[in-house]
């Protein structure tokens, strides 16, 4: 079973009230309801040594900044601001002290540049052999504008990307930066319709967006913003759209809001227009000779085989 499978099959063993829980499971964040219309919004992300970073290569701190990273992505997913998170990790035997002040160096730093202040936490260690693994949960609020869901892209809509992508696994995929403050600024120019970060690989994470909201899409080959590590690859396309750990954003919004946002657009990061939404229901790539193919989910899949 797939890792999407599994997770529409959890959304389906239980009715969430939508008066108590707005967004429940299958959004990069849930939102819970609290007094006189206020919400928070709640996501958590594990990272395992051997899988989202490895120890013998990437140093404690560049492990504990991509912790916070990662979830401060899905803040800037939905557009919404970061209040603040709750660290858990579970240690190797013989671990020292020096270790987790290195690790919490890295945890705040980011902490500190994203002002989302580290508020507690758990700690635990293996009684046998284990590897090293945290765990992040973060609160945020919404701003002034409805967190930005997976669910509402519509035919017609234009599909852009903030920076670029591929080759993460060089060095970006420790160092990035949570596109927190574009996803705000974005929101406040222009409607969008659908988004998120993309985490698991261009081609699997705007499959989610097309399930989830009932359409299609046509990418086209030559407008996918190639990053200079994946071109140093001998597919630099299939790197872009596949290799997953570029924690940018994928949106969709309307042309004329789209031009709207190109005109006010003055962020050092750049926005590119990838292709649009369609009606055909099928995810496909027109590729530089003028061909469209199938477009297959190629990113990272938790579950598998």
């Amino acid at each position: 079973m797939k890792e999407d499978d599994i997770t529409g099959w959890f959304r389906q063993q239980r009715q969430l009230s939508p008066a108590e829980i707005p967004i429940g499971i299958g959004d990069d964040m849930a939102q819970i309801a609290l007094e006189r219309s206020a919400s928070v919004l709640i996501t958590t992300d594990m990272l395992l040594d051997g899988t989202h970073f490895d120890l013998r290569t990437a140093t404690l701190e560049q492990v504990g900044y991509k912790s916070m990273a990662a979830s401060l992505s899905d803040c800037a997913a939905m557009a919404t601001i970061p209040l603040a998170a709750v660290v858990a990790v579970a240690l190797p035997r013989g671990w020292s002290g020096r270790q987790l002040q290195q690790l919490h160096a890295g945890v705040v730093f980011a902490a500190d540049k994203y002002h989302c202040p580290l508020v507690g936490g758990d700690i635990t260690s293996w009684t046998g052999d284990g590897r090293f693994a945290v765990c992040v949960s973060m609160l945020s609020k919404p701003g002034d504008k409805p967190p930005v869901r997976r669910n509402g892209a519509k035919v017609g809509d234009v599909i852009c990307v903030t920076g670029s992508l591929g080759g993460s696994g060089r060095r970006k995929h420790l160092e990035f930066e949570p596109r927190v403050q574009e996803a705000l600024q974005i929101v406040q120019s222009a409607d969008l319709h659908a988004m998120m970060d993309i985490s698991d690989g261009l081609s699997t994470d705007l499959n989610r967006i097309c399930r989830q909201s009932g359409v299609g899409a046509l990418v086209e080959a030559a407008a996918v913003p190639v990053s200079e590590d994946a071109r140093a690859q001998a597919d630099p396309l299939s790197a872009a759209l596949n290799e997953g750990e570029d924690f940018e954003l994928l949106f969709t919004l309307s042309p004329d809001q789209w031009d709207q946002l190109c005109r006010l657009w003055d962020e050092l990061v750049p926005i590119t227009r990838i292709g649009r939404i369609t009606d055909t229901g099928r995810m496909e790539i027109r590729m530089p000779d003028g061909r469209a193919v199938e477009l297959r989910p190629g990113g990272y899949d938790h579950l598998a085989d």
